[in-house]
């Protein structure tokens, strides 16, 4: 993986991945306390580990046991690295095993909520009470500490659950810190970066900004660049962020599909437009889609055409820019760790929509990709991006294509578009916009008898779906108010034409996705 300066900040942290399933949120954690840090294979070489100076390392959990054969483990030497060395759970009893404590499988599994009992509060757990509850999920267990650390807490069934050996800086811990069920986790995450390793916390958005800046221009020179944006929060903040590198060298491409929210196309215009002055190809390509999703009811075919769709539209008005070499996309550290932090540089799928072809001959320019989704709202705030933009929930690549369950016509996106604008706009009058994942109307392929002025209809029903989450693996459907729901269901049915009935999807993410297609 290629790094670019900002990787190698003054307090770089790395964090070594044994496959927990918690892994993203101990790098959230740490960067939440203003700390650079990178996910890195747990089997990479001591060696390369040491040249990258990191300032600490971090072991994360792991769903293995640490004497089968086989079982991940990192190069012993990295004990002897003089670094600082924190692990959690599976982290924790490998340096266990591998320092020569005994770890064996638990009588009782402990899983959940659990009753913590600190031994010793001048370490990780300084400022702590003494008593605590924390998160645990593991089967094996350390029974007894490597020789040289001090037991630092337990619970009722588990005798090592934190134990410390300052004089070498290791630590461990048998739960999970990183979780928001461990309330006080983050606290014991900063005492170790910030006591045992003596960071400061330097990392910032505007220090974020500022190597980026410097990064895109060394590596762009006066090259041409082209963005693709599309109105959402990531693919703007790149276009900010590059054209605050290079000005006028950057050109964004808006290509319209004609699936967008009511008012959007206009509202990104002026952004680009007016407020940043970046040069902006728009693109209005409504017809051109409508015309291809006639008659198409299969979802799976309707994300298909409008990918191709997207890339062929977008290659047409990237063609018209002369001396383009780069490529500039939205990428986030998510997309990254998910193609296996082994090949970033693949070009993402835009958006969900399919991906920009391998021969179009630029090279790309991800200067997101480093950064959690929460990193690039407090960067889009300070490049100045408007608030509504900052705030805007997530929305997908394929629009209202996939909001419309069957056939996607100019009549049913006109329904969908007013009936979606008013549940964001009572979502919002709440105050409860900031509080969801996201909140939306879907128009159902279902239609009904109703009675509207003594006059009987048979008329489109509105679903509204409205869920909160955390990191968009799974999701809860939220709990809105009761006069919420009914000012959204008199609303619609009063002012949008064709609907005479409104319903509520109370589904979580498992086993229901997000999106209805």
């Amino acid at each position: 993986m290629t790094h670019s300066n900002q990787a190698s900040t003054e307090e770089l942290v790395l964090i070594l991945d044994f496959g927990g399933q918690y892994t993203q949120l101990i790098a959230r954690r740490v960067r939440e306390c203003n700390v650079y840090c990178e996910i890195v294979p747990f089997d990479t070489p001591v060696a390369e580990v040491v040249a990258r100076s990191p300032k600490a390392l971090i072991l994360s959990g792991g769903p293995a046991s640490v004497y089968e054969p086989g079982a991940p483990a990192c190069d012993p030497e990295i004990y002897n690295a003089s670094l600082p060395i924190l692990g959690i759970c599976y982290g924790t009893q490998l340096m266990a095993h591998q320092l020569g404590g005994n770890v064996s499988p638990g009588e009782n599994r402990e899983y959940g909520k659990t009753q913590l009992d600190v031994l010793d509060s001048d370490g990780l757990f300084y400022g702590l009470s003494g008593q605590l509850i924390c998160w645990m999920s593991h089967g094996d267990l350390v029974e007894s500490a490597p020789a040289g650390f001090k037991v630092t807490a337990k619970t009722a069934n588990t005798p090592v659950a934190a134990m410390e050996d300052r004089e070498r800086n290791l630590f461990g811990v048998q739960f999970h810190p990183e979780v928001v069920h461990t309330p006080w986790g983050t606290e014991l995450v900063r005492n170790f970066l910030y006591r045992e390793c003596g960071l400061k916390g330097l990392w910032t958005a505007a220090s974020f900004i500022e190597t980026a800046v410097h990064d895109i221009r060394e590596q762009v020179g006066t090259d041409r660049v082209i963005c693709g944006v599309s109105g959402g929060i990531d693919s703007c903040t790149t276009a900010a962020l590059v054209h605050r590198a290079i000005g006028d060298q950057l050109t964004c491409i808006f290509v319209n599909h004609g699936l967008l929210r009511l008012n959007e196309a206009e509202k990104v215009r002026r952004m680009f437009e007016d407020h940043f002055h970046i040069k902006l190809v728009y693109v209005d390509a409504e017809e051109r889609f409508l015309t291809r999703l006639a008659g198409i009811t299969d979802p799976e075919q309707k994300r298909k055409i409008i990918g191709e769709e997207f890339v062929r539209v977008f290659e047409e008005h990237a063609g018209h820019i002369q001396d383009a070499k780069y490529l500039a996309q939205g990428t986030l550290y998510p997309d990254v760790i998910e193609s296996g932090t082994k090949n970033a540089a693949v070009i993402k799928s835009h958006h969900n929509v399919g991906g920009l072809p391998e021969d179009m001959n630029l090279k790309v320019l991800e200067p997101l990709k480093w950064l959690f989704k929460d990193e690039v709202r407090k960067v889009a705030a300070e490049l100045g991006l408007p608030e509504d933009m900052v705030w805007r929930q997530p929305f997908p690549g394929p629009g209202l294509g996939i909001r419309i369950v069957g056939e996607v016509t100019k009549q049913r996106l006109d329904t969908l578009r007013h009936a979606d604008d008013i549940v964001v706009d009572e979502i919002k009058k709440a105050g409860l916009y900031r509080e969801l994942w996201m909140g939306f109307a879907i128009l159902a392929p279902i239609r009904s008898v109703g009675v509207m002025g003594d006059q009987r209809t048979y008329a489109d029903t509105i679903v509204v779906r409205a869920i909160t989450s955390q990191d968009a693996m799974t999701a809860d459907w939220a709990r809105l108010p009761y006069e919420v729901l009914e000012r959204i269901s008199n609303r619609i049915i009063n002012e949008v034409n064709g609907v005479n009935r409104v319903v509520y999807d109370i589904s979580s993410k498992p086993p229901a996705t997000m999106e209805w297609e």
